[in-house]
C-alpha cells in the first residue's frame, strides 16, 4: 500500500457533499480587511445579491437571508407561518426530512410524518389519502425535502403541487432546496412552491454561514396572521428593510457577502440553464461510472432510478466495514476526502461503515470528476474490493458526448 503521505502532496479534493469545492475568486474577494458595516459599498453589496438569488430560484417574491446553516433556514421558515399546536405534514426519503420535522416539534407544532424509506421517492397515493383524509384543513404546511443529502432521493416538488390543487388543499407548500439550488433545477414560481430554504455552502460555492427563506404572497399572509414571531426569525424586517442592520437583525457577514457577490457573478455568467445541464452530465457520469463497478462486485447506487437521482449528490451502498475503508484509503493516500453515510445507518452500528457519498456540485466540472472516479478506482483495487471494469471509460464517453 502506498504511505499516506506519498499522493498528497498537490490540491486535495473536498469530495463531500457540502461544503462544496469553493472557487479561488470566491476565496480571494473575501481575503480582505474588514469593512465599514454601516455605509459604502457592503450596502449596495448586500441590496445586489437579493435580485440576483432570485434569479437563481426562479422566483419573483420576497426573500430573507440570515447568519445560519441550513438547520437555521428551517427554523426562521417554520417560526413565520406555523404556531405551536398546528399541523405539519412532512413526506420523508431520508434525514433531512426528519431533522425538519423535528424542528417542528421544538417549535410546538404537530408533525405527521409519511415515511417512504431511504431509497424511493414519495408516493403520491398516500400523501393524496392524507390530504383527503384532513377535511378540517388541520395540515398547515407541507415540509418538502427536494433532494435529501443523505439518501440523494430528489422528489418532484411540481407534482406535489399539482396533487395539493388537484385535491384542493391550502396548506402552504414548503421546500428544502438546500442541496439542489443551483445544482438540481428547481422552480419556485413556476412550481407553486410558497416558501423555500436554501443554504450558502452547496450550489451557491461559498463556505458555510448564510441562509435564505424564499416566500411568496400566499405566505407573507400567513405571516401577517401569525399572533407572534421571534424577533430574530421574523422575515418581514429582512425582506423589506428600512436600514441596512435589519437585513441581518445586527452585524452583516461582511466577508460573505464579498463571497457571495462573486459567487453570483460566475453563477449568473454562465447561465441556469447551463449550470443544470452541467450538473446533470457530470451526475450521468458519476452513474455509469457507479454502475459498472456494480457489475462486477458490491457497489449499488443507493437509487435505482435514474429519474429519482439529484444530480448533485449520489449516496453509495458497498458492503460494510468497505465503504469506511476506501474513504479512509482514498483520504490519506489521495487527498482525496468521499462523504460520510449519513443518516443510512446509526453511528456505532457495523452498517455504518457500508456506505458513502459522492458531493458533485457547484465548482466542479468533467477533469474534477473524472480525477474523483479514477480516485475511486484506485481505492477499489488497492483494497481488492471486487468491482466491474470500464468505469472510468463509461464515464469519459458521458462526458466526450457532451
Amino acid at each position: 500500500m502506498t504511505s499516506p503521505s506519498k499522493g498528497r502532496s498537490g490540491r486535495e479534493y473536498l469530495a463531500i457533499p457540502g461544503p462544496s469545492v469553493m472557487p479561488d475568486a470566491v476565496l480571494q474577494t473575501m481575503h480582505r480587511a474588514a469593512p465599514n458595516i454601516y455605509a459604502g459599498e457592503i450596502v449596495d453589496i448586500a441590496a445586489s445579491l437579493v435580485p440576483d438569488l432570485k434569479l437563481v430560484a426562479r422566483a419573483e417574491g420576497h426573500l430573507a437571508m440570515y447568519i445560519g446553516n441550513g438547520h437555521a433556514a428551517w427554523e426562521a421558515a417554520l417560526a413565520n407561518v406555523v404556531a405551536p399546536g398546528d399541523t405539519v405534514l412532512v413526506p420523508a426519503t431520508g434525514r433531512f426530512a426528519h431533522g425538519w420535522a423535528d424542528m417542528a416539534k421544538g417549535l410546538g407544532v404537530r408533525t405527521q410524518i409519511l415515511d417512504f424509506g431511504k431509497r424511493a421517492p414519495w408516493d403520491m397515493d398516500q400523501i393524496a389519502d392524507a390530504l383527503h383524509a384532513d377535511a378540517s384543513h388541520k395540515i398547515k404546511a407541507i415540509l418538502a425535502v427536494h433532494v435529501d443529502t443523505s439518501t440523494s432521493v430528489r422528489n418532484d416538488v411540481a407534482a406535489l403541487r399539482a396533487l395539493m390543487d388537484d385535491v384542493g388543499h391550502p396548506a402552504l407548500l414548503m421546500a428544502d432546496c438546500i442541496a439542489s439550488l443551483g445544482c438540481d433545477r428547481f422552480e419556485m414560481d413556476a412550481w407553486g412552491v410558497d416558501v423555500m430554504v436554501a443554504g450558502c455552502q452547496k450550489g451557491l460555492m461559498v463556505p458555510p454561514g448564510m441562509a435564505f427563506v424564499f416566500f411568496n404572497d400566499k405566505a407573507d399572509a400567513v405571516r401577517r396572521a401569525m399572533p407572534r414571531v421571534s424577533r430574530y426569525w421574523d422575515w418581514s424586517p429582512r425582506a423589506n428593510p428600512e436600514e441596512f442592520f435589519m437585513y441581518w437583525n445586527g452585524t452583516a457577514p461582511t466577508h460573505h457577502l464579498y463571497g457571495l457577490r462573486t459567487a453570483l457573478d460566475m453563477i449568473h455568467a454562465e447561465g441556469m440553464e447551463a449550470i443544470w445541464a452541467r450538473h446533470e452530465q457530470l451526475a450521468r457520469a458519476i452513474w455509469a461510472a457507479c454502475e459498472a463497478w456494480g457489475e462486477g462486485g458490491p457497489l449499488e447506487l443507493n437509487v435505482a432510478d435514474r429519474v429519482n437521482r439529484s444530480c448533485a449528490v449520489t449516496a453509495l451502498r458497498l458492503e460494510s466495514p468497505h465503504a469506511t475503508a476506501l474513504r479512509d484509503w482514498t483520504e490519506q493516500n489521495l487527498g482525496l476526502t468521499l462523504g460520510i453515510g449519513l443518516g443510512m445507518a446509526p453511528p456505532g452500528d457495523p452498517a455504518w461503515h457500508g456506505f458513502f457519498r459522492l458531493g458533485h456540485m457547484g465548482h466542479v466540472n468533467g477533469h474534477m470528476i473524472m480525477g474523483l472516479l479514477g480516485g475511486i478506482e484506485a481505492g477499489l483495487s488497492a483494497l481488492s474490493v471486487p468491482h466491474g471494469s470500464g468505469a472510468l471509460e463509461a464515464a469519459a464517453k458521458v462526458i466526450a458526448e457532451g
